[in-house]
């Protein structure tokens, strides 16, 4: 099941149509300029991103403004936990940011997937990151712990990366508290 809502942004002179839709195969592309672009991003291959947007669309979010994508969140069931999406990626075009889009999208893939409980890793030094997912998780007035996931033992010494904290949100409401 797919669904499409829109929303109108404020912007400085003018207001916006934002859509917020599962991927199309042609938005792998776009998806791979947006995580480029935010410098802020593991960036993955534009195959990674195109096969993202075919084989987890159900699980995936863009958000579009004049037909073109200025944000995405990927994720993907857990299979153990199948009402618990994981959250790979999120990310807004600079253009866009300080809209709310990402929490708007993070609302679009929880309604859409019927799911009550987001997981994700952010590094200790991501403050936007975590500021998004605990307004996310104050939006649905949902519980929201942090404990360590992957620390530098998980990673090869060649290809070091900075310890990954488990963010985990559950208990969402369908409907947020404001």
């Amino acid at each position: 099941m797919t669904s499409t809502r829109q929303t109108t942004l404020p912007t400085e002179d003018i207001r916006t149509q934002i859509t917020f839709r599962p991927p199309a195969l042609t938005d792998g592309a776009a998806m791979w300029r947006v995580a480029r672009d935010s410098a802020r991003l593991d960036l993955n291959s534009p195959y990674a991103y195109t096969l993202w947007a075919r084989d987890f669309a159900d699980t995936t979010v863009v958000a579009e403004v004049d037909g073109e994508v200025v944000g995405f969140v990927t994720g993907y069931r857990r299979p153990t936990e199948p009402e618990t999406v994981m959250v790979w990626q999120v990310a807004v075009d600079d253009n866009f940011r300080g809209h709310g889009i990402a929490r708007r999208m993070l609302d679009e893939l929880v309604a859409r997937t019927g799911t009550t409980t987001v997981e994700t890793t952010i590094t200790d030094d991501n403050q936007a990151s975590q500021a998004l997912f605990t307004s996310f998780s104050d939006h649905h007035g949902a519980d929201h712990e942090v404990t360590p996931l992957f620390t530098s033992v998980h990673f090869p010494a060649d290809a070091p990366a900075e310890p990954e904290l488990l963010h985990r949100i559950s208990g969402i409401s369908a409907q947020p508290v404001y």
